[in-house]
């Protein structure tokens, strides 16, 4: 016991004062995108050929508008910035990657390099302005997704000072934290987990795989992501989504108005 209290004497307090504080990340994170505008030179489609699951298209045959980048797809593993020849795909360090519809995680040459101020579900959820408790629903994911869900109850994340937390029964929670592409064997278990949580409930697609399917995509045993059975509040994009990602989704439901007043 005395040892467990000079260890915490000796790191000090580590939970960061977020999201009034910001965090420091790796050098090597790769966040947000950014297209540079601009054509591309004829009949180049080395970023859409370098994309291991499709997430990029070419907005014309030859590519006079520009590159569209679905952040749902993408595994934000950089392959299409290394390819392009004029660099034009570029990934920041901005984690704030969550947007409540589907159309908000394509990225193109006209997307605002802001993070827009709002990004609130498109119905009124602050019945949960002061807590909100999940059920994390493993729909066939890896355990990535899942590990980096779990990794926010520590302290340096410490999740419960917001009211967030996830529980163990559907029963005792207001919403789902859905991770991977939904297996035919998940399906159904999903389905009774979501029946199982009283209304208003919250849906939370957390990784590429619960987005889109990501690298499963389109396979026989996966259905492609969670809005093919549930409608979805929060889309966090990744692979897998960096905590802080995944914590400011979370967080961008009405509850941190609340907090902000």
């Amino acid at each position: 016991m005395f040892g467990i209290i000079k260890e915490r004497l000796h790191q000090k307090f580590r939970t960061l004062d977020y999201p009034f504080a910001q965090p420091a990340l790796s050098p090597r994170y790769l966040g947000r995108p950014r297209i540079a505008g601009g054509a591309c030179p004829d009949g180049c489609t080395a970023c859409r050929d370098a994309c291991p699951t499709g997430a990029i298209a070419l907005q014309a045959e030859r590519c006079q508008e520009g590159i569209a980048l679905d952040m749902g797809r993408c595994l934000f593993c950089g392959a299409c910035a290394q390819a392009c020849p004029r660099k034009a795909i570029t990934f920041t360090q901005e984690h704030r990657v969550a947007s409540p519809t589907r159309d908000g995680l394509i990225i193109t040459p006209q997307s605002p390099t802001d993070v827009p101020a709002d990004r609130s579900p498109g119905r009124d959820l602050s019945l949960f302005a002061r807590s909100l408790k999940f059920r994390q629903v493993s729909a066939g994911g890896c355990g990535a997704c899942e590990a980096d869900c779990n990794v926010l109850g520590t302290l340096v994340y410490d999740m419960g000072h917001f009211g967030l937390d996830f529980v163990a029964s559907p029963r005792h929670a207001d919403g789902l934290v859905v991770t991977g592409p939904v297996t035919e064997n998940m399906r159904a278990a999903l389905l009774d987990t979501y029946a199982a949580v009283p209304e208003p409930r919250v849906v939370i697609a957390a990784g590429s795989c619960a987005i889109s399917g990501g690298l499963f995509a389109r396979e026989q045993e996966c259905h492609d992501g969670v809005d093919s059975f549930l409608p979805v509040d929060i889309y966090i994009p990744g692979c897998p989504p960096n905590p802080w990602s995944i914590l400011d989704g979370m967080l961008s439901v009405a509850w941190l108005k609340a907090r902000q007043k």
